[in-house]
Parts: structure tokens; C-alpha cells; sequence
């Protein structure tokens, strides 16, 4: 009889509803809470101890070395593209421009399938393989539909992504060459996900939209894990992160409390001021953490160049304000201009072609500086989320202002 190997044993011990806090089984398949229809969040045994050395699988260069802290189960079941371990950067030059002690930018566009997406998508793709799912379905302004489709094809599922049909080509072509079902919608991704819910009404595929699943957002938070790592298990003062469904920064912010929890950072390491990022033309949470809106439910937002901030009506909205709230944190929104400038600003003086996203959080840091709300001594993490290179039918010629 074969052993199926598994991962450095799982300390998964439950699912609970964001809202209201009820346990769920992470040993059957979920999607939102049944009690509430908010997302469902997993937890880890973070009593019993656990060093770093234990914790961390060295040997393995991708974000598959904290398995201890991811809720896969068996070795067989990991579906995997080499994901995680992406390059945290120093920009001296920008620093040195800026009279900046300390900027960094951590680069997410290295990752397979060229985005933060493939974290999630990795996690979330491998624990609906462990679970049995034959095919999958998820809306998408991009980046999350093209890893959903890669990891679909390497792990045997079935892909079917929908999508804006002002997305990128790029976006488009990458999904056709994965062998993925794609339907293009007129609209914004939550009209994408009013046509998933029609097209998957008998509830044939996984729908692994934002948040709709809990796994997506175990993926995403290895980023957090990384940036201690890979800062000698420090932290930066400030992280800025573009949030449009919010699932790195609610992610990262999971890790560090994990890691708080579990002893990894010293007693002594401050927990970073988060800020969100969002686009002028689609900025939900702004208005919601400004309070001109009780809620997104009703937001309406307009297209924008940084496709993954086109999120109108974000599910983990309460999972972000919570966030900012516990982290002293901030939003703050940019320009279709302002991105433009920051890519421009990026790519000549440190040779980062980043993607509007990031283009958006370096601006945001100008921004907050020049408010005072950022000091020039402290130390700035930047994330960007992906590679110009797939945004390129959005910002071709304009290089020059």
C-alpha cells in the first residue's frame, strides 16, 4: 500500500465567520458562512509551541515552507507553479530623491503568472483538489483569473473565468492558452459576479471568488511571513498595500499577528501602520473609512488603468476597516495620472516596470509624506502586486508625459 506524503503537519483547527465568530469544519468544503454570508477565516493552533526552525521548511524556496500554517493536509494534494520567495528590493535611488532613511518594495510581479494572485490561487486551487472539486469559477478584473486558469490546468481541474471585456489582452490571451472557459461581460467585476452566480446557479464549480472560499487568503498571507523573513524577523514601520478585494492586506495582517502569537517576532517588534490603496476612479473604501457611505453596497466605481482596484463593492470590506483600525492605518486614493507617474517615476530611476497597482502605492507614500502622515525617517515597505507587462494595452505610449 503507498503512503501519501504530507506536508509538515497542518496545525488547522477551524474555520469561523468574520462577523459573528461560528465553527466550521476545514475538513469539508465551504464557501461564505452559512449563519451570516460573510467570509470564513481559518485557525491555527497557536498554543502549543512551534519555533521558527520547526515552522519553516528551509529546503523548500516557495511559500509552501510555512505548511505548518496552511491548511493543506496532504503532500499529493499541493498543486504548485514554484510560487512565494518574491524579491524584497532596496530603492536607493527614490530614497536618496526623496531624503527616505529606509524604501523598500517587495516585487510580486516575479511570481508565477506574473501577480500576487498565484499565492492564493496555489492555496485555494490545491485545498478544492484535496476536497474533491472537478472544475472551477471565478470573476475577475485580471491577474486572478489568469492563476486561477494556470493552477486549474497543473492541477486537472476545469477553469471557467470571467472577466471585463475592457480587460488587458493579455489578461484574455493568458487565459485561452491555460485551456480556460472565458466569458467577457460588459461592466465591472461585480457585474462579473452577478453572471457567475447565473452561470454556476446549480453550483457545478467552485466559486472562488473573493473571499467566497477561505483559501485564497491562507495564500496570500505567506506574503506576510515572507517580509519578517526576509527582514531578519523585523517589520517596517509602514506597508502599503493596493487594496481592491483586500485579500493581501486582510492576509498580511493575519500573518503578523500568527507570527505575534507564536513568538516568531520578539516582544519588542512594533506591528506595521497599514495603508490601503485604491484608485480615484474606484475608491469604495475611502469613502466608507471617511464615512460618506455607511457601506459599499451601493458604491458605483468607473474603470480604471490598475484593473485589480476595480473592485466596487469589496465583500472583505469590514475585514480591511478592521485592519486599518487595529494598525493606526489610513487609505489613500490616486489618479489615473498619479500611476502613470509613479511607473514612470519607477521604472527610471530604479528599473521597475510595475504594475499600475504598485505605481499606485509608491504615489500614496509621496502623497502621505508630504502630509506629514509619513515621516522620512521611518522604515516604508511598498508592495507591488504585479508585472507591467500585462498592462501594457493600457499604458502603451504613454511612457512620456
Amino acid at each position: 500500500m503507498n503512503h501519501v506524503a504530507t506536508l509538515p503537519l497542518s496545525r488547522v483547527q477551524a474555520l469561523h465567520c468574520a462577523q459573528c465568530g461560528t465553527q466550521y469544519s476545514p475538513f469539508e468544503l465551504q464557501a461564505v458562512s452559512a449563519c451570516c454570508q460573510q467570509p470564513l477565516v481559518a485557525d491555527y493552533d497557536l498554543h502549543e509551541p512551534l519555533s521558527r526552525e520547526a515552522g519553516i521548511n528551509l529546503a523548500d524556496s516557495s511559500m509552501w515552507r510555512y505548511g505548518a500554517l496552511l491548511p493543506l493536509l496532504e503532500e499529493a494534494n499541493k498543486v504548485t507553479l514554484g510560487e512565494g520567495m518574491t524579491p524584497m528590493l532596496n530603492l536607493p535611488q527614490l530614497a536618496a530623491r526623496y531624503s527616505l532613511h529606509s524604501l523598500l518594495l517587495k516585487d510580486e510581479g516575479q511570481n508565477p503568472t506574473g501577480s500576487f494572485k498565484a499565492r492564493g490561487l496555489s492555496m485555494a486551487i490545491s485545498k478544492a483538489k484535496e476536497l474533491g472539486v472537478t472544475g472551477c469559477i471565478i470573476p475577475t478584473a485580471g491577474n486572478a483569473g489568469v492563476a486561477m486558469a494556470a493552477y486549474c490546468a497543473r492541477g486537472g481541474l476545469q477553469a471557467t473565468v470571467v472577466m471585463p471585456r475592457h480587460t488587458p489582452e493579455a489578461f484574455k490571451e493568458e487565459c485561452y492558452w491555460y485551456g480556460a472557459q472565458v466569458e467577457l461581460v460588459d461592466g465591472l467585476i461585480n457585474d462579473c459576479a452577478a453572471r457567475v452566480r447565473q452561470l454556476n446557479a446549480g453550483g457545478e464549480l467552485l466559486d472562488i471568488s473573493t473571499l467566497k472560499e477561505p483559501y485564497r487568503l491562507e495564500g496570500k498571507k505567506t506574503m506576510g511571513y515572507e517580509i519578517a523573513e526576509q527582514l531578519n524577523w523585523q517589520l517596517p514601520d509602514v506597508l502599503l498595500y493596493p487594496a481592491g478585494g483586500g485579500t493581501g492586506l486582510i492576509g498580511i495582517w493575519k500573518a503578523f499577528q500568527e507570527m505575534k502569537a507564536l513568538g516568531w517576532l520578539a516582544p519588542d517588534v512594533a506591528l506595521p501602520r497599514m495603508v490601503a490603496v485604491q484608485a480615484e476612479n474606484c475608491c469604495p473604501l475611502l469613502e466608507t473609512y471617511l464615512g460618506r457611505q455607511p457601506n459599499c453596497h451601493n458604491y458605483q466605481g468607473r474603470p480604471t488603468l490598475a484593473n485589480g482596484l476595480a473592485v466596487p463593492r469589496p465583500l472583505g470590506e469590514p475585514l480591511m476597516l478592521q485592519v486599518l483600525r487595529e494598525s493606526l492605518g489610513t487609505v489613500v486614493a490616486i489618479s489615473e495620472e498619479g500611476m502613470l507617474e509613479g511607473m514612470r517615476e519607477l521604472g527610471r530611476h530604479e528599473g521597475q516596470f510595475v504594475a499600475p497597482e504598485g505605481a499606485a502605492v509608491w504615489m500614496a507614500a509621496r502623497k502621505l509624506l508630504a502630509d506629514g502622515w509619513l515621516k522620512a525617517d521611518e522604515r516604508i515597505l511598498l508592495l507591488n502586486t504585479g508585472s507591467g507587462q500585462k498592462y501594457m494595452s493600457n499604458v502603451a505610449g504613454r511612457a512620456w508625459a
